[in-house]
């Protein structure tokens, strides 16, 4: 049987049909529901600037207003924001609906490169990310540490956590705060720089050229050349080889932590427990629970100054102090071994710069 033949045998039927369900359509139509918020993806570009030690206002004038300029050249633009705090700059483009975000990503590209020449000295060029106004975070996680200072946690979140998460499918954009970043500041006395006849941009200049990872040259002969390999990183080399030496104090049962406050109390002498927090860069409440972990195994005690009772210091135990020189022992005895592995000519290389880190120790005092 034909589906369509009984519209066909009886046209005014079908017609008045088609005029009811048309009708229905239109009067249906008022009550459809209208979203307050519709969901719709705004082209929305986000621009971060940092320049350590700026004060909002030299971050406005000097970043902002510049990058604030070569944006606004850019077509499509629909509207642009922007907060500028100490040190940090955050200027903020939402583009027309038509434009693809693609497009829009490389325009602001080239407004920074166009704008690169006008900005000051930045430690880092600007970035930008995708980004949705509209959107809050579907995740936030806390991350602490009872035995790791902050500045470790926040390493640890950003170069391991974050890239995790930033590799999944769907995820568009993970940001970290709440941690100090680490920092080295110098105060400076200005009168004293000026009888030198020096200024506030000299001493940062040597500041930076003597703390730089740059090439130092080669040494070119007449059948071989030569490249000077100084990568200035011997401070960071010597963490490392403390670091894995001290895998031989596993057998002493206590944790790095731990073994750690004992050795400050041990080879620097009775100390306060506010005083320990600072050394070892972790709360008093992490200090206090370490220091108790340790009296209850016999590693320290508590004293009172006999000039102040009110002062209570941590002091080192014969227990204590016998179980820091036997890790010593260890270590250097490992140590030993893994030199004697070394050809002469690098057991050579090594003495000598023992000698001249030696002579520059005797130089200092």
């Amino acid at each position: 049987m034909n589906p369509s033949a009984p519209f066909i045998i009886r046209p005014v039927a079908t017609s008045l049909l088609m005029i009811a369900i048309m009708l229905v359509g239109l009067a249906g139509y008022r009550f459809l529901p209208l979203s307050a918020l519709p969901q719709v993806d705004y082209p929305t570009i986000q621009v971060q600037s940092f320049y350590p030690g700026a004060s909002p206002d030299v971050m406005t004038t000097s970043v902002t207003a510049i990058l604030e300029r070569q944006f606004g050249q850019m077509p499509g633009l629909k509207e642009m924001s922007s907060v500028s705090s100490a040190g940090s700059s955050v200027v903020t483009l939402q583009f027309d609906l038509n434009l693809s975000l693609d497009v829009a990503e490389q325009e602001v590209q080239a407004a920074i490169n166009a704008g690169g020449s006008l900005l000051p000295q930045l430690p880092s060029p600007p970035v930008y990310a995708k980004v949705n106004p509209a959107d809050a975070p579907v995740l936030t996680l806390a991350i602490e540490s009872t035995s790791l200072p902050i500045t470790t946690v926040q390493s640890l979140a950003d170069t391991r956590i974050a890239q995790k998460i930033s590799q999944l499918a769907g995820v568009g954009l993970v940001s970290i705060s709440g941690a100090p970043r680490p920092a080295v500041r110098v105060q400076a006395n200005l009168q004293q720089l000026a009888s030198y006849g020096l200024n506030i941009d000299d001493l940062r200049t040597t500041v930076s050229n003597n703390n730089s990872n740059a090439p130092k040259g080669n040494f070119d002969g007449a059948a071989q050349s030569y490249t000077i390999n100084a990568n200035d990183q011997l401070h960071s080399a010597a963490i490392h080889l403390l670091r894995r030496l001290r895998r031989q104090d596993a057998v002493s049962g206590l944790s790095g932590p731990r073994l750690s406050a004992l050795s400050v109390v041990v080879f620097g002498g009775p100390i306060a427990l506010g005083d320990l927090a600072a050394a070892e860069q972790v709360r008093a409440p992490t200090m206090t629970r370490l220091v108790q972990a340790l009296e209850r195994g016999g590693y320290v005690r508590r004293e009172r100054d006999s000039q102040d009772r009110r002062l209570v210091r941590i002091v080192a135990t014969p227990r204590g102090r016998t179980l820091l020189l036997e890790g010593r022992s260890r270590r250097v005895e490992h140590l030993a071994q893994r030199v004697a592995l070394l050809s002469a000519k690098e057991r050579a290389e090594l003495a000598r710069g023992a000698d001249l880190l030696d002579a520059l120790a005797r130089s200092l005092d």
